[in-house]
This record gives C-alpha cells, sequence and structure tokens, in this order.
C-alpha cells in the first residue's frame, strides 16, 4: 500500500514524478517524498499526510531536474512522521523503498558498532547506509549488488547517487516495479497507472532483477550482474483496465498481490525482536483483554471462513474460548453473550448490512465491538469501538482473495497480542510466532509459483459438474473457503466438508466423475487425512491433494499433488487457500465465466 515512481530524460522530472505520486495515491499512505538533482547535489522535500502537503513543500521551489524519484509510504517500521518518510539518506545516496527488510536489526546493530549514526525508525534507512558503504570505489550498480547478498526480506527499491546524476537503480524482489519507456526518456513505477499518460511502453521486473535507468536507455540484469532480455509490452488499456497491472483479470491480479497485501497488514505493527504485537493498532487496551470473558466472531460469506480460522487461532494460542457465527443467523437467535465478551465483526467492505446489524446488536447488549476491515472510514469502522485496517488494498474483484488472507493474518496477530497481554505464550515462543509472520509473504510468493501446474489441473477438471473439498482442523474452513471460491465464479457445485465427516453422507456422491480436493497437512491428522484419501480412491474418486508433507505415499494415491512449503500450523492456511484460489480462477476462465464479475454476485452486500 505504497508506491515508487521516477524519472529520468529531458522533461522537468519534478512535476512528473508529483504526478506519479497521486496516480498512486489509491495504494494508500501516510507521507509522501520526492528527491531531484538540482544541479549541485540531491534535495529531498518529505512529510507526514496527504501530497497536497509535499505539494505546499514544492511550491516555492523554481527547479528544472532532469532525474527524480518519489514514494508514498504506509508506517511500516516507525510511526508515520517526517522523518520516517522516503526518500531516506545517507550523505550523498538516496532511497526509495517498498517491502520489509527482515534481518534490518541485525544490520543495524553492525552498522550502529560502526558509528553509523540513524535519524529514523525505518528498515529501508540500512539500505541507504550499507549502500554509502560499499558505494566508494565503485559504481553504484555494484555496490547495491553487494547490499543484496546481504538482505533477506520482500522488497522493492530504486536509488540514486550524487557522484552518478544520470542513472537510477531499481531492484525488484517479491514487490512490483515496471519500467516505463518514452521517446529518450525513462520510468519506473510500483504500477503502470503511475506513468501511463507519458508512455505505454513497458517492461515488468521480476524477482531478483535489476534495472539500470540511464539516459541512454534501460539495462537489465540479475541481481548477480548476468544480462537479462525481456521484451517490451505495449499498453493498450483504458484507464480502468490499466489498474489491472497487465493481469487478464482483476482477481488474478488479486490473488498475485496478496504477497505485497500480507506485507502491508504487519506494516509498523510487529516488534519482531520481542515477540509483540503492538496493541496499539487494535485499539485495545491490556485491561480489556485481561479481562474479557471470551470472543464472539461474526461474519458472512468468506470473511465468516476467516472467522473460524480465526477461533482456531485464538483458541490455541491465546486460550480463550471463541464462537464464531454467520451475520445473518446471529441476531435471530438471542445470542447469550454479555458486556464482558468482546464482539468482533469482520467485513472487507466495513457495509455489510447483516455484519453491521449483528455489531448494532452486540453494541446495545454493551460488548465491546472490534472490526477487522479493508476500507478506512466505512460504516463498520465509524461504529465499532476498535478497528483493525487490514491494508490489502482495493479489491476490485467480486470473489475476494487477498482480503481474505490478510483477514486471517489480523486474527493471527490479534490472537499473538492477545496471548502475549494474558500471559499465556512466553517471550520465546512469540518470537518463534511472529518469525514464522515476518516469513509469510516469500512463502506466499513460492506458492504462486505453482500457477502452470494448477492450470494443467484446471484443464483437466472444468468440464465436471461437482466438486467436493475436504480438510480436517484449521483447514477444514479453507475447504469451505475453496468450495466458495470454485461455485462464486465457475458455477460448478461445490461442497466443503470436515474429512472426518466424509463417511457420514459425502461418501456417497463418490464416484469415477467427482473430484474431490484434499488438504493433507503434515503433522497429527496426516495420517487420518490419509485414509480418507484411500476411502475415496476406493470408490473410484478423482483426488488432487495439497500437501506440505515429503511423505511419498501421497503421491502414489493421489492423482495431483501440490507441494506448498511449511510456515507453522496456522499460517499454513493462506498458502493452502492460495492454491484453490487459482484452481477456481483456472476452471472459470476455462468455462467462458466473467470472474470478475459473477452473476448474482456483489461485491458488497448491503441489504440483509
Amino acid at each position: 500500500m505504497c508506491g515508487i515512481i521516477g524519472y529520468i530524460g529531458p522533461k522537468n522530472a519534478i512535476p512528473i514524478v508529483l504526478d506519479g505520486l497521486k496516480r498512486l495515491e489509491y495504494r494508500g499512505y501516510d507521507s509522501a517524498g520526492i528527491a531531484y538533482f538540482n544541479g549541485n547535489g540531491i534535495d529531498v522535500k518529505r512529510c507526514k499526510g496527504k501530497i497536497n502537503s509535499l505539494e505546499t513543500l514544492l511550491s516555492e521551489i523554481n527547479i528544472k531536474s532532469h532525474l527524480s524519484i518519489g514514494h508514498t509510504r504506509w508506517a511500516t517500521h516507525g510511526k508515520p512522521s517526517d522523518e520516517n518518510a522516503h526518500p531516506h539518506r545517507s550523505d550523498g545516496i538516496v532511497l526509495v523503498h517498498n517491502g520489509i527488510i527482515e534481518n534490518y536489526v541485525e544490520i543495524k546493530n553492525s552498522l550502529l558498532d560502526e558509528g553509523v549514526v540513524f535519524t529514523s525508525e525505518t528498515d529501508t534507512e540500512v539500505l541507504c547506509h550499507l549502500i554509502r558503504k560499499y558505494s566508494e570505489g565503485m559504481s553504484l550498480e555494484d555496490a547495491v549488488r553487494i547490499v543484496l547478498r546481504q538482505i533477506k526480506g520482500a522488497y522493492a527499491f530504486a536509488v540514486i547517487s550524487e557522484k552518478e546524476p544520470d542513472k537510477i537503480v531499481a531492484v525488484r524482489k517479491e514487490s512490483p516495479l515496471v519500467i516505463g519507456f518514452g521517446e529518450g526518456e525513462y520510468f519506473l513505477a510500483s504500477d503502470v497507472p503511475a506513468f501511463l499518460s507519458h508512455c505505454r511502453d513497458v517492461i515488468y521486473l521480476d524477482n531478483n532483477e535489476m534495472a539500470v535507468l540511464q539516459r541512454e536507455g534501460v539495462i537489465l540484469t540479475d541481481f548477480d550482474g548476468n544480462p537479462v532480455n525481456k521484451e517490451v509490452q505495449t499498453i493498450s488499456w483504458s484507464p480502468t483496465m490499466a489498474e489491472k497491472g497487465g493481469y487478464r483479470h482483476f482477481m488474478l491480479k488479486e490473488i498475485y498481490e496478496q504477497p505485497r497485501a500480507i506485507a502491508d497488514t504487519l506494516r509498523g505493527r510487529l516488534i519482531p525482536e520481542r515477540g509483540e504485537v503492538i496493541l496499539e493498532e487494535f485499539g485495545l487496551d491490556r485491561n480489556t483483554l485481561n479481562n474479557l470473558k471470551d470472543i464472539m466472531i461474526v461474519a458472512c460469506g468468506t470473511s465468516y471462513h476467516a472467522g473460524i480460522v480465526g477461533k482456531y487461532m485464538i483458541e490455541q494460542i491465546a486460550k480463550v474460548r471463541v464462537d464464531v457465527d454467520i451475520a445473518s443467523e446471529f441476531r435471530y437467535r438471542l445470542p447469550i453473550i454479555d458486556k464482558d465478551s468482546l464482539f468482533i465483526a469482520i467485513t472487507q467492505s466495513g457495509e455489510t448490512a447483516d455484519t453491521l446489524a449483528a455489531m448494532r446488536e452486540a453494541k446495545s447488549i454493551g460488548c465491546k465491538v472490534l472490526v477487522i476491515c479493508n476500507v478506512i472510514g466505512s460504516t463498520a469502522s465509524r461504529e465499532a469501538d476498535y478497528v483493525f485496517y487490514t491494508h490489502s488494498g482495493p479489491e476490485i474483484g467480486v470473489a475476494s482473495t487477498k482480503a481474505f488472507t490478510t483477514q486471517i493474518v489480523a486474527l493471527y496477530m490479534f490472537a499473538i497480542a492477545l496471548a502475549r497481554c494474558r500471559g499465556v505464550v512466553d517471550e520465546q515462543k512469540a518470537i518463534g510466532l511472529v518469525g514464522a509472520l515476518l516469513a509469510l509473504p516469500t512463502r506466499a510468493e513460492a506458492t504462486l509459483e505453482l500457477n502452470k501446474e494448477i492450470l494443467k489441473i484446471a484443464k483437466d477438471y472444468f468440464k465436471s459438474d461437482d466438486f467436493l473439498y475436504l480438510g480436517r482442523g484449521i483447514h477444514f474452513p479453507i475447504a469451505l473457503e475453496g468450495a466458495l471460491k470454485l461455485k462464486e465464479i465457475s458455477y460448478i457445485h461445490a461442497e466443503g466438508y470436515p474429512a472426518g465427516e466424509m463417511k457420514h453422507g459425502p461418501i456417497a456422491l463418490i464416484d469415477e466423475e467427482l473430484p474431490v480436493v484434499v488438504l493433507v497437512p503434515s503433522g497429527r491428522l496426516y495420517e487420518k487425512v490419509l485414509s480418507n484419501i484411500e476411502e475415496v480412491k476406493s470408490r473410484g474418486g478423482k483426488v488432487i491433494a495439497i500437501t506440505t508433507s515429503q511423505d511419498k505415499h501421497i503421491y502414489r494415491l493421489a492423482d495431483n499433488v501440490l507441494k506448498i512449503d511449511e510456515v507453522n500450523l496456522f499460517l499454513d492456511t493462506v498458502l493452502y487457500v492460495i492454491p484453490l484460489q487459482l484452481l477456481a480462477y483456472h476452471i472459470a476462465v476455462l468455462r467462458g465465466c466473467d470472474v470478475d464479475q459473477p452473476r448474482n454476485l456483489a461485491k458488497s452486500v448491503t441489504v440483509e
């Protein structure tokens, strides 16, 4: 939820970059800044707040510059402030950055030992100091390559140097960057709309790639300096289509945005070295958390499935009882809750009518209400006592994807905060829980690499009339979500079911025509789920298995196996749902369905 823009060319770079920042506002931000060459060196202007505040800072400047970089920031490490806003600098090195440097604490401590003085609370500043450290006697891009071998995380950044005033070096690792080619001018940005009014020829950087933008052209290499050849693509989209960033559908774009969306949900909310989630991000105080008796989670549709995942997380991590209810049923069943219960409403839009009604019912009883929501200023966020924004960015596709996974991340963070507050998790265990969270964006990115394999599976099954999805424990709601995605966008009947309950009904449906998607996590339920697969195969069913296990037995049993990386029991749910989203997407496309706007469905259900 932050944006990078850069320009080098014969025109005045400052208004071009400022306009690009405005076109990236949809990504969300709390501060903005710009850096440019002034003829003698680099000036940096940055401030907390909106871009119009930055414009005020620039209004009295009468300088034309051939090169500039800019940034809109959503606080990650460090609060929103002038000091923490980008660009950051270290002497003659100036840099803008998206993403998270996971090992910044270790690097910062090393630099502090060397006498480096830090002026911000950000992880970004370590990049500036490291590049400055290595830039003596070598090119800017070579210094960057040395730094890339030392840092860990998901990031994109652009850096300039006073010693090389005709160069921008940009790198991408799991955070988007696109290069634009104009007439003797070059652009870089987090997304095409930032410069689409100036040029339409683009190259999208892939992971572990570097671009060096100079007046003479653009040089593309990998992180080791090996040349990379890419074809220039010409954008011919309408303004609305341009927002898809080169993807065929918004849904596919939003599936691929999940590593970034997860990272944005984490930003500025963790203290990894102490295993802490910053409690103030939920608006809650320790007294409220210590005194709550139980928790009621209420939501609709996909958010309801996230709520069930949250129940497992909160009960197992924080040891607090949780009930989960469908919002449309909640107020009609005379729920037994009181003022000592915490009511959590989950809603992507913040405008879901049934969820709002349930919230109001809970407030009338005297409950405190926490809303987990993606839309700032929505009705739910205004009416709640406490709000946690997921910051997953605009979700245009009707079938929710990144909103769902960031809701799971939010609930996991809440579980840690609650557990730490109530003293049921010690610091060492909490550090492990938070560490797994920091690794999740990278694991999600790796899971997306299964896309081609999933497309092949979709081609085998897209003509099927029915699907069965099976999962156990915390993965049961993921099976529900997988079935829902397929129903929503492909119009195939699909059913999610607890794997242990299969013999109590759904087993009657299994024959040679029924594909069965089975979630097979490693751990104490692994053998039991394998037994369920045996039951399916003995009746001729086709099995698509998704697993974290290395066991070869599952490959002999299942017709198709998708292997994903493992994080931990709770966060693996995010990794399991990504292949289910892609499977639903590809089946729907193969069937000729309107993926982004499926029939009879709306993005925000504002009526009961």
